[in-house]
């Protein structure tokens, strides 16, 4: 819950995938996956050979416009939990953090909860934007992927 004086700086969407969880993680941690699952459009292309397989690891995304992000892998438990911090190349992250969470509920089925928080934005030129993510945005992202998850 927010209030207009103090907006909310975690949103975040869920469901439940027909998929099991290492075939959904598949998905999210190879950065070539991405765009085929990106619910904003935001995303263009990365270059294939960027599996995440640990914290540390930096993966590079080419987005709709043309710009390039570096993404640091600050979470990760394979075929549970990933989440990355966005900057540009050779940048400090300027603190907002992109988060999947896997919930295994048996053969085939899977929690998906995905997140956006930007608690510690410091870049006053992303706060518009920060603020204008909505669950219903994460959950476009989330829907998408549980469709490419089902299908394969």
């Amino acid at each position: 819950m927010s209030d207009i004086g103090n907006p909310t700086t975690i949103v975040s969407a869920e469901r439940e995938v027909a998929a099991g969880a290492a075939r959904i993680f598949e998905l999210i941690a190879d950065p070539a996956q991405q765009p085929r699952w990106d619910g904003n459009d935001n995303l263009a292309h990365a270059q294939p050979g960027q599996r995440v397989r640990a914290v540390g690891d930096v993966f590079e995304m080419t987005l709709t416009h043309g710009v390039v992000r570096q993404n640091q892998i600050v979470e990760f438990e394979e075929a549970r939990r990933i989440a990355w911090l966005p900057s540009e190349p050779g940048a400090q992250p300027p603190g907002h953090l992109w988060r999947w969470e896997l919930e295994p509920l048996g053969d085939n089925r899977t929690r998906v909860r995905h997140t956006y928080d930007w608690t510690n934005l410091a870049d006053e030129k992303r706060l518009v934007r920060a603020r204008a993510t909505t669950p219903q945005m994460l959950r476009g992202s989330v829907d998408r992927l549980a469709a490419l998850a089902e299908e394969e």
